[in-house]
């Protein structure tokens, strides 16, 4: 939820001359189209100002993060955007932000809050509400036995969506909907371990946490003989373009990446210009896109 509170570069610690045209961009899940798409925006957006972006794929809150950070500090970069990198990591380790601090480098985060560092500006996909799109959907195909596939505990974005996928269950009366939660790698294997899971306890539909998750359970459950959708249904979440044409075309929660990707480039040229920001968590609403990878169970 954004608190709407008016702060400058100097209220944020960053009050500078900036020195470079860089922006560095801290992501992990290059290969996912979503965020690939995330970044070329926000690129195109911050590239008629005259900055120029650098991608930087690294393992989030790890020493290849503040390595990439030191080095980049050193070479005038103007900005930095973690794209659910460190931020999306409980307990992850401050020594990068602090770090920016110190060489007085402001930095933004998509889809994850700081931890120990006050305010920033955050631009985030609202994780509930995903969830509940997901489950009401199935919900009104007929589904009742709705497992989920997860990303690892500790991981915000992965977190919430347990949080909303729980919480929807429960508000329509299922028991201990935590038992039909599987928590797995956000990859097309660790969407299959889930899914095969869940169907073991006879789930009849599967909420991905990521498409290429999702992607994995369609997998999953042709290898143990089911069908998709006739069998088991399948939701993903990201929403990358490429979901229409995989074999079923995918439905999904879709991330709005273009709206993500202009509030994070508008916070950066504020913050690099030495103008006001709004700080806190800013939700976006996400869409869910209903392809051919769900339909109604069948009858028992």
């Amino acid at each position: 939820m954004l608190r709407y509170v008016s702060a400058s570069k100097a209220d944020l610690g960053y009050e500078r001359q900036t020195r470079g045209q860089l922006i560095a961009v801290i992501a992990e899940f290059v290969s996912n189209p979503f965020f690939a798409d995330v970044c070329e925006r926000i690129e195109s957006t911050l590239a008629p100002h005259g900055l120029k972006t650098v991608l930087c794929p690294c393992f989030p809150g790890g020493v290849q993060e503040l390595d990439f950070m030191t080095s980049l500090a050193d070479r005038g970069v103007a900005a930095v955007v973690f794209l659910s990198a460190s931020n999306t990591i409980e307990g992850a380790d401050p020594e990068v932000y602090e770090l920016l601090r110190s060489r007085r480098i402001p930095f933004v985060g998509v889809n994850g809050q700081f931890e120990g560092v006050g305010e920033a500006p955050v631009f985030s996909t609202d994780d509930l509400l995903a969830a509940e799109l997901a489950v009401d959907h199935l919900f009104r195909l007929g589904h009742r036995r709705i497992g989920m596939a997860s990303g690892p505990v500790g991981n915000r974005p992965a977190d919430r969506r347990v949080s909303g996928f729980v919480a929807s269950l429960a508000r329509r009366g299922v028991e201990d909907p935590e038992q039909w939660v599987v928590r797995q790698s956000y990859t097309v294997e660790g969407g299959q371990s889930a899914a095969i899971s869940l169907l073991g306890r006879g789930a009849t539909a599967v909420v991905a946490a990521s498409d290429y998750m999702a992607l994995g359970a369609i997998r999953g459950a042709r290898r143990q003989g089911y069908d998709v959708p006739g069998d088991v249904s399948v939701v993903g979440y990201d929403g990358a373009m490429i979901t229409d044409f995989v074999d079923p075309p995918l439905t999904t929660v879709r991330q709005p990446a273009d709206r993500l990707a202009s509030e994070v480039a508008r916070s950066v040229l504020a913050l690099v210009g030495n103008r006001d920001v709004p700080v806190g968590e800013l939700l976006f609403d996400p869409e869910l896109v209903i392809r051919a990878s769900t339909a109604a169970p069948k009858a028992e």
